[in-house]
């Protein structure tokens, strides 16, 4: 997941979106349930922060690039052949609507309460629970899956098979979840150095392996049809996930009007040319032996540099699996027990919802989910694919949200709102490519919505339309 509680990596140098700690220095971000502070609304001065153009594209790059891309390249080559070069593509090309549709929301609505702000700001605080509860339940599924792929490096270093992934994942999340109930954090600092560990590692393995493309492993290019372009994208969702998380941030940027939409441009093209880089190498280097892969950076690696390379990404990808899963897991804690105590869940998971405690009890349910996960695909047998699909679909669930927010929260005739429209067209069709696992984020949203009309009253519906 690009990697954050709202499905993205936070930006580096923030704290996880939604949870009750600041989100940086100053600020106090919007909680989860939807009573967050109120966003500065066109003309009405809010405090700028320091942040430049370059400093946000930085903060965005890393805010998306998270670990899936050390794996979905082998499980797109798998589900569609070279095809899913196209569905790369594509996901490259929705992003450039989407990330302008939330850089339009967070440069009039600079908030850090993100997309869970506007969804009650347009829609009331039980569209901003249905949020809420997408982010919380789509950690466990995709905590599990990041742990499973960082375990396969380990694998193909060490050897083993599946029980050397398995052990390795149950591992690495007993240490996260003891690491979160002890209340060690990783720092901006950390996060911003994992961040450049992941494009070195990128990088890196494009770089060594290129000179062994070939352009047959290109032919037959679709052997699985073009339709299987479609569930690739599914699965791309996972590395694109996190266009919403700059939002957060947004209030922090010098010119927020100006800025923002710079830092969106730029970290677009430089996250565009990456994957794409990273998928086509997968593709012409591995060929057929992609899809069977389960470490392909490490495979890409070792054409250029031998077996002992191997050593080297699993290494790499321990160290971006521990970082990015203690930000899962201390982001959707926090996050589990802001909704306890909003109302959103049981007020039992409240404790630990203020700045400086530590949320033992959502702590020990999203570890318990994440396990429960695990050991499910463990005995079925099923790989990480569902793992990745339930956690996709709960992710543009949320981008659905967000995208129909724009249309209330916009003026008409704005950049922002007029890219919504294909925006809401692209997320629309990946709900749909979702298949079956779609109904995974529809049930969720139904719990958030009988859960809030049965326990918590509902408050005023969202506003109407901007001009």
């Amino acid at each position: 997941m690009a990697d954050t509680t709202s499905g993205a990596a936070p930006a580096a140098g923030a704290e996880p979106p939604h949870a009750a700690a600041p989100v940086r220095p100053g600020r106090t971000p919007g909680r989860p349930g939807g009573r967050g502070p109120e966003p500065a609304s066109p003309g009405r001065a809010h405090s700028p922060g320091g942040l430049t153009a370059a400093q946000g594209t930085a903060m965005y790059v890393g805010a998306v690039l998270g670990t899936g891309v050390i794996t979905l390249p082998a499980l797109a080559a798998d589900t569609a052949g070279p095809a899913s070069l196209v569905a790369w593509a594509a996901l490259v090309l929705v992003s450039v609507p989407l990330a302008a549709t939330f850089a339009a929301l967070g440069a009039r609505h600079p908030d850090s309460g993100g997309v869970s702000t506007y969804a009650r700001l347009a829609f009331g605080e039980r569209a901003a629970t249905v949020v809420g509860w997408c982010f919380f339940l789509a950690i466990p599924p995709g905590a599990a899956a990041a742990a499973l792929f960082g375990g396969a490096y380990v694998s193909a270093a060490l050897g083993g098979g599946t029980a050397t992934t398995t052990a390795t994942a149950a591992g690495l999340m007993a240490a996260v979840t003891a690491a979160n109930a002890a209340g060690l954090k990783v720092t901006g600092r950390l996060q911003l150095a994992l961040a450049v560990l992941l494009v070195v590692l990128l990088l890196t393995a494009v770089l060594l392996s290129f000179p062994h493309a070939r352009t047959d492993n290109l032919r037959p290019f679709a052997p699985h049809g073009w339709t299987a372009v479609a569930p690739a994208a599914a699965l791309l969702v996972w590395s694109f996930a996190g266009w919403e998380a700059i939002t957060h941030l947004a209030g922090e940027f010098r010119r927020p009007a100006r800025d923002l939409p710079r830092a969106t441009a730029a970290a677009v093209a430089l996250v565009g040319v990456l994957y794409l880089s990273v998928a086509f190498a997968v593709v012409a280097v591995l060929g057929p032996a992609a899809a069977d892969s389960d470490a392909p950076l490490g495979d890409l690696m070792a054409r250029g540099l031998g077996g002992p390379a191997r050593y080297l990404a699993a290494g790499a990808a321990l160290l971006l699996t521990l970082g990015v899963m203690n930000v899962y897991y201390a982001g959707a804690a926090k996050l589990g027990a802001a909704l306890g105590r909003d109302g959103a869940l049981p007020a039992k998971l409240a404790r630990g919802s203020e700045a400086g405690e530590v949320p033992r009890r959502s702590l020990a349910v999203i570890s318990a989910l994440a396990f429960a996960a695990l050991t499910a695909v463990t005995l079925t047998d099923t790989g990480t694919k569902p793992l990745v699909l339930f956690t996709t679909g709960s992710f543009t669930t949320v981008y659905a949200v967000g995208v129909a927010a724009a249309f209330r929260l916009l003026p008409r005739g704005s950049g922002g709102r007029k890219a919504a429209v294909p925006a809401l067209v692209a997320v629309g069709a990946l709900l749909v490519a979702s298949g079956p696992y779609l109904l995974w984020p529809l049930a969720v949203t139904a719990g958030a919505w009988l859960y809030t009309r049965r326990c918590r009253p509902a408050t005023g519906a969202g506003p109407s339309a901007h001009r």
